[in-house]
């Protein structure tokens, strides 16, 4: 039993899922990380990318491609409506400000009246044939024991493509003289804009850089699992990514990718033992099926406990990167 639940952890840690949830911290990174934007509200972004892609197709019956645009564009205004009146207050603020829009754009897609659009609390489903009908991997089962599918591969080779694609748009910006202020701007805004920089115009452009790679990695959760629903972007979905991003290292270019396939072979492995363990009936009752969900999150919350308290910084981040104003 012990390998089949590695390997499960193994196959979600690489899947398409994990991807996703690398992107999503990507943005944070460039919010958090990087500038020290306190954003509570990444979901949103990731929401307005899947329902782009999954509306585009579905409701009104463009392509893929189109959809994909339409979620970038959506989070660009999205992170306009939210910086323009926040970014040149104090970093609470914006804070508040994320996690509350993130929630009303989720009660708005399950909302009742806008079920002819978005589907309601049903969601939207089966809108990814155009991007599976390219997939020119030949058909069969591939990575040995993992047995992942055409389509998988497909999709995973394309997720993990764009985590590399934007990991290295990071790097190359962060040492550019942009990526230079910005980092100035995180340490101490004042000094930056005694120098004559405009702190605001430069906070304003992580935040729509760091959403539309968080509207990304929604498209791409969307078209991996073929289906959007409201209530699965629920708000601790930009804590998982938090717990991402802390855990691969804070302001770091790889802190992402491996906190993304630690988490997720953890998450996954935990679930999968307690599903397999829970019906071979060797575990107590509060161990069931129905507890995975809630002891999945419990473990979550004392994993971001535990990295802030212990190791703030991460595998391979500075310390002195995880504290704003830093003098």
């Amino acid at each position: 039993m012990g390998t089949v639940i590695f390997f499960d952890a193994v196959r979600t840690a690489i899947g398409p899922t994990a991807a996703a949830y690398a992107l999503l911290a990507i943005g944070l990174n460039m919010h958090f990380g990087f500038t020290g934007l306190l954003n509570f509200g990444q979901v949103g972004f990731m929401l307005v990318g899947a329902y782009g892609v999954a509306i585009s197709v579905s409701t009104f019956g463009a392509s893929i491609w189109v959809g994909v645009l339409v979620g970038i564009l959506a989070a660009v205004l999205l992170a306009l409506i939210l910086g323009v009146p926040t970014l040149r207050l104090r970093a609470d603020y914006l804070a508040i400000t994320t996690i509350a829009a993130a929630e009303i754009l989720r009660l708005v897609t399950r909302n009742t009246g806008s079920e002819p659009v978005t589907g309601g609390v049903f969601g939207l489903r089966q809108f990814a044939g155009g991007f599976y009908d390219i997939n020119p991997i030949p058909a069969g089962t591939y990575l040995g024991p993992l047995g992942v599918s055409e389509g998988r591969l497909w999709i995973m080779t394309v997720s993990w493509g764009l985590v590399a694609v934007f990991t290295l748009l990071l790097w190359a910006l962060m040492r550019s003289p942009w990526g230079r202020i910005i980092k100035s701007i995180r340490e101490d805004e004042d000094a930056a804009r005694s120098l004559g920089k405009n702190v605001f115009y430069y906070k304003m452009q992580s935040l729509v850089l760091g959403g539309v790679i968080g509207a990304i990695g929604g498209s791409v959760f969307a078209l991996a699992l073929q289906t959007v629903q409201p209530d699965t972007f629920l708000p601790q979905v930009t804590f998982f990514a938090f717990a991402i991003l802390i855990l691969g290292g804070t302001a770091t270019w790889i802190g992402p990718i491996v906190g993304a396939l630690i988490f997720w072979f953890i998450i996954a492995g935990m679930q999968s033992g307690l599903r397999r363990y829970s019906d071979a009936g060797m575990l107590p009752d509060f161990f069931g099926s129905q507890a995975i969900g809630a002891t999945t999150l419990t473990f979550v919350g004392l994993l971001l406990m535990a990295l802030m308290i212990f190791r703030p910084q991460g595998m391979f981040g500075n310390k002195r990167e995880m504290q704003l104003d830093v003098k």
